[in-house]
């Protein structure tokens, strides 16, 4: 079959689905997917509504079904949906079941092959049942950690069974042309369109990439360890804090920077007694480029940082300092653009006498820093993230804001954050 473009309305909120819905379909979108999430939360009226509304498209129910798969069937079935999904994890007698409710009621099944191990056996097993669609599935929490669904795995199952197979996890313009080439009969997206200020346009530039066309976009872009500068340097603190659950805020630190400025990079760590700026000063001949200087003085009041550190540090590659202490020569520091963040402005200084140590773990404001963690630094605040955890939440703080440009726009057009986040809906019943 030609490669159709199936829209994921992973929404909670059906009035923001049908408008985007419609948005998407003037853009090409050829099939309409009533997301799991618009499911759990608006139930199969989502289904009758998103029907209702498009009488003439194919309504997918991505209900996930785990169990009593003929009774998931034909709730969706009923409501409207023409493909329900199952997924492979899924007992046999579960699918099979699916099949034949489906066949009561004119549906297709298809089977969502997230997490499991063998996709292409399980894809070849399943097939036998007489299940329509096959989908090889990167769950969005698995998107986070910085994978994409594998196209070889990919090639292999649509090698290995003889209906068209869907593909869905992080898909945007610039990569589907890979799965279309590779033989993915259905291109799922969510993010890389519903997440857009303009969806029209980037349901058509999906198209056209499908077709071939080469399109540059980084709209729902993951990243991986190699490219988290990039990827903190386009978020902020706030984002940070909304997708990392309100960890790693570090408290008592004033911002120094020039309006806008933000500092990002990887931590390396200094302990030194109050007034003792050897070690501090020690540490720039130990630094990397891009890296950030985090001491901890114990919150102490007399310097160990100034201008001519901050001099040297900076030619040397470094992109910030954090001090759980005393700074001096702010006017200076902030003259020469270097970012800095500290608990004291003070004009005295103390004493080189070298005690404490460069690289050791560390705590600031009542937060653990390890060399290599990353901390970005911007108006709003400082957080630290630990490293093994740092493309997932840079990922996710990106989707934060991605989330946020959507909002935006519907504000814009005249609604409001209350409006459209449906705030008395979803207040607890009294």
């Amino acid at each position: 079959m030609e490669p159709v473009l199936q829209i994921a309305l992973d929404l909670m909120h059906i009035k923001r689905a049908v408008e985007i819905a419609h948005e998407s379909v003037d853009g090409g979108a050829d099939w309409i997917e009533v997301g799991t999430p618009l499911i759990k939360s608006e139930g199969a009226e989502a289904i009758r509504i998103l029907r209702k509304e498009f009488p003439g498209k194919k309504i997918i129910a991505d209900t996930k079904t785990m169990d009593v798969g003929s009774f998931e069937v034909e709730i969706a079935a009923k409501a409207g949906a023409d493909v329900i999904t199952v997924m492979g994890l899924a007992d046999d007698s579960t699918i099979s079941e699916a099949v034949m409710a489906a066949r009561k009621y004119g549906a297709e099944v298809m089977v969502d092959m997230l997490n499991v191990s063998d996709a292409v056996e399980r894809s070849k097993a399943v097939e036998k049942f007489g299940v329509s669609y096959i989908c090889l599935h990167m769950g969005i929490d698995q998107q986070m950690r910085g994978k994409d669904a594998p196209i070889d795995v990919l090639k292999n199952v649509v090698s290995s069974v003889s209906i068209p197979v869907a593909v869905a996890g992080g898909i945007t313009a610039e990569t589907v042309g890979g799965y279309t080439e590779a033989g993915a009969s259905v291109i799922i997206v969510g993010g890389g369109i519903i997440k857009t200020t303009n969806i029209t346009e980037a349901a058509k530039n999906m198209k056209k990439a499908m077709a071939g066309s080469k399109i540059n976009s980084d709209l729902a872009k993951k990243y991986g360890e190699a490219d988290l500068f990039e990827a903190f340097s386009r978020v902020s603190t706030p984002n940070i804090s909304d997708a990392y659950h309100k960890q790693g805020i570090i408290k008592g630190l004033v911002p120094h920077l020039n309006a806008g400025q933000k500092m990002v990079g990887r931590a390396l760590t200094v302990q030194t007694a109050n007034g003792d700026w050897a070690k501090s000063v020690e540490a720039i001949d130990k630094a990397k480029d891009g890296d950030i200087i985090v001491i901890d003085v114990g919150g102490g009041d007399v310097a160990v940082w100034g201008e001519l550190a901050s001099e040297s540090a900076r030619i040397m590659g470094v992109r910030g300092v954090v001090i759980d202490g005393a700074i001096r020569d702010i006017d200076d520091i902030m003259a020469m653009g270097f970012p800095s963040f500290a608990r004291h402005v003070v004009p005295n200084a103390g004493e080189p006498k070298g005690y404490g140590g460069i690289g050791i773990e560390i705590t600031i404001g009542n937060q653990t820093v390890r060399t290599g963690d990353w901390i970005i630094g911007d108006e709003n605040g400082l957080v630290v993230v630990p490293k093994e955890h740092a493309v997932e939440v840079a990922n996710r703080s990106l989707d934060v804001r991605e989330r946020e440009n959507r909002t935006r726009e519907e504000i814009r057009r005249g609604s409001t954050l209350s409006k459209v986040n449906e705030l008395a809906k979803w207040e607890p019943v009294k």
